[in-house]
């Protein structure tokens, strides 16, 4: 199977030609203007594909139909679910651990992703979840001063919270503050980074002489809370295994540590990887929160979020009315239309879309009405349910604790 191989083949496979796209933890950019081609990511990342196979296994263990992220393939990767879901049915318990590298005060929109399918996650399976915010991260690849990447990782805390966590299950940490109060934590780390030499880390990571030895040994901060025994609070001795909702550009580190975790005689962490949601001004790349024109923040208004789309949306219309009516559109291209599949949840709705626009029935205007009037109801709750986390609870999130398990 594709999860069982080496990992140093399987790193090979990154070394990147010319035509293939560039994903890593640090760039994303497709060569097409579909956007980025999974199923060759799938191959040259040696992961496997979530299936319909697959998706059916997830109905049948939870009793639940499958999100829809799964259903359009939005979480289009896996490496090894299926021992997650035998141990599901086995009646034994898994955590959850997912993060973020907080580069700005307020995350935009593709943020979201990864935090809503394991918010469902976590309702569906009713487990554990440990949220990493990589400030430290941050520190080392930017021009990012401490101080400063602490205060934008508790602002992030404060949008993630908002997607609708719990405390009671949820437990929250940056590094720049957490690592310090955590012995088993900063153990496990050095127990890592003894498993990984410096010509490992080059090869999966891309890194070279003139890089700063922190970015060297990052990977294992990241990599630590993939083993139950970095939390003692809320795990005790017991080693539960772990399963990492994240997008795909994040999956270098996890291959890094499922090798790790054989060495460790730890389980090695399942995955599910996300796709990406796309820039406003087209697929080739990924929503960045440096580009105010490309993003739709999470901060936007929603006179703002109806401006950008109408303004920087990239369309797959044709030039006029006649020919759009005549040739239809492209929602291979269409950014409003991309939206759509990931935020319009009725699948009937969403293919009548999709046949008007193609038809030609539907124009390109109309179709960026229907996206905006879908992304702004969720970001005008989302800003509700955010008004409300305060500082107090935000803290409460971060607390160390016991969380229910």
């Amino acid at each position: 199977m594709a999860d069982d191989k080496a990992p140093e083949e399987q790193l090979n496979n990154l070394t990147v030609n010319d035509d293939d796209d560039v994903v890593d933890p640090w760039n994303v950019s497709g060569k097409s203007e579909t956007g980025i081609d999974y199923d060759k990511l799938i191959k040259r990342f040696g992961s496997s594909k979530i299936d319909d196979e697959v998706i059916q296994r997830f109905e049948k263990v939870t009793g639940k139909k499958a999100h829809h992220f799964l259903r359009r393939g939005i979480f289009f990767s896996h490496r090894d679910i299926h021992s997650i879901l035998n141990l599901v049915e086995a009646g034994k318990k898994f955590y959850l651990y997912t993060g973020r590298g907080p580069s700005s005060e307020s995350m935009h929109l593709g943020h979201l992703i990864p935090f809503m399918f394991t918010k469902w996650l976590q309702d569906v399976f009713d487990v554990p979840l440990i949220i990493q915010l990589t400030d430290d991260e941050k520190v080392l690849w930017r021009d990012i001063k401490v101080e400063e990447a602490r205060k934008m990782a508790h602002s992030n805390a404060i949008d993630i919270i908002a997607v609708g966590f719990n405390p009671e299950n949820t437990f929250i940490f940056n590094d720049l503050d957490f690592i310090g109060q955590c012995p088993a934590f900063y153990q496990n780390m050095l127990r890592i980074q003894k498993c990984v030499t410096f010509n490992q880390v080059k090869g999966i990571f891309g890194f070279n002489d003139s890089d700063v030895i922190g970015k060297i040994s990052f990977p294992a901060i990241e990599a630590a809370p993939a083993f139950s025994t970095s939390f003692p609070f809320i795990f005790g001795n017991q080693v539960v295994p772990c399963l990492v909702p994240c997008a795909i550009d994040q999956d270098p580190y996890f291959r890094m540590t499922r090798d790790v975790a054989a060495r460790l005689k730890m389980p090695k962490p399942a995955l599910l990887h996300a796709s990406f949601l796309p820039a406003l001004q087209g697929a080739q790349h990924k929503m960045s929160a440096s580009d105010v024109n490309a993003s739709i923040y999470l901060s936007d208004t929603a006179k703002q979020v109806k401006s950008k789309i109408n303004k920087f949306a990239f369309s797959g219309g044709q030039a006029t009315v006649e020919e759009h009516r005549e040739k239809g559109g492209n929602t291979d291209v269409d950014i409003s239309y991309k939206y759509l599949t990931f935020f319009m949840d009725d699948d009937e709705k969403l293919a009548q879309i999709k046949k008007a626009y193609e038809s030609g029935e539907l124009l390109t205007g109309e179709l960026k009405k229907i996206a905006i009037d879908t992304v702004t109801p969720i970001l005008t709750a989302y800003q509700a349910r955010r008004a409300l986390v305060t500082e107090e609870v935000m803290q409460s999130f971060f607390k160390i604790r016991k969380i229910k398990f």
